[in-house]
């Protein structure tokens, strides 16, 4: 069972500049909420409530000063620093005394996912007693990703990091749920040629070991990954379609600690109060209302 989250929300956001220049784009608004929002969500609609969020040096008051401890949404967030980026499977080596030898779920923080399913598969994922989950997700351009190649029968069978000639078009997504001997596997893993700690070179092991996982999110689910400006945007107006035409939101980190039942609607009328006069507040207003009926 998984119990640990890990939310990296590092880097330069070099792809973005001169957006990111002076900012996290983890803390870009995307549509009406901080983007790092989104994936926080994901890790409590898993049922995870203890979370290390990994961010830059200049950057963590700022994070501090968004999250906080994560009380308001019945968490506990507890931060740590990437001094460099140096690649994703870092945030493993990172998070070492935090995990305490216990497994986790690691998501990145410009990710967004999307789905009716989705919170099942989660559930799947964190339940299992040993070996790894990755998500894999259909895409047009997949010479951009790790990309997961599946045999005749189901099982995946290859995993390569930005292949010039694609076996597939699954991409791996930035959500991966590892069990407790991930921490060592990382301490055996050497430096790529650009420099990182590859989180495709950890999923192989897993596979070379026959415990890896792979959910497929499916035609009714959406991941999007806002690294680019043309991605911010096409994400933005996904959500903003959605909840207008749903009069629900997306990636609402005190709807989920209601639904999960880590607060009650007083606290969440009282979260609602410190926003102001919001759309944001007013949806929080009226799910306290609907929670009290």
């Amino acid at each position: 069972m998984i119990r640990k989250g890990i939310l990296l929300a590092g880097g330069t956001g070099s792809r973005l500049w001169p957006i990111t220049r002076a900012i996290s784009k983890q803390l870009l608004p995307l549509y009406n909420k901080p983007m790092v929002y989104y994936p926080l969500s994901v890790l409590m609609s898993a049922g995870i409530q203890d979370v290390l969020v990994i961010n830059t040096p200049d950057e963590q008051a700022l994070f501090k000063t968004l999250l906080g401890d994560g009380s308001q949404w019945g968490m506990r967030l507890v931060y740590a620093v990437q001094p460099r980026p140096e690649g994703i499977a870092q945030a493993i080596v990172i998070a070492a005394d935090f995990l305490a030898g216990e497994g986790c779920c690691l998501i990145l923080g410009d990710n967004v996912f999307y789905g009716e399913g989705l919170q099942g598969q989660l559930q799947r994922a964190e339940a299992l007693p040993n070996g790894a989950t990755v998500f894999a997700y259909r895409v047009a351009e997949p010479r951009a990703y790790g990309v997961v190649t599946f045999d005749a029968s189901g099982p995946a069978v290859d995993i390569e990091e930005k292949p010039a000639h694609p076996k597939s078009n699954f991409a791996v997504t930035g959500l991966y749920f590892y069990d407790c001997g991930a921490t060592k596997i990382v301490q055996t893993i050497q430096p790529s040629a650009r420099g990182e700690l590859e989180i495709t070179t950890l999923n192989q092991r897993y596979l070379h070991d026959g415990t890896l996982h792979v959910e497929v999110l499916g035609r009714g689910s959406a991941w999007m990954d806002t690294g680019t400006p043309d991605d911010l945007l096409g994400a933005a107006n996904f959500i903003h379609a959605i909840e207008h035409r749903q009069g629900l939101m997306v990636g609402c980190p005190e709807e989920w600690a209601l639904r999960n039942g880590w607060i009650n609607h007083d606290q969440l009328r009282s979260s609602a109060d410190k926003l102001g006069k919001t759309t944001y507040s007013a949806y929080l207003r009226t799910l306290a209302d609907e929670a009290h009926e």
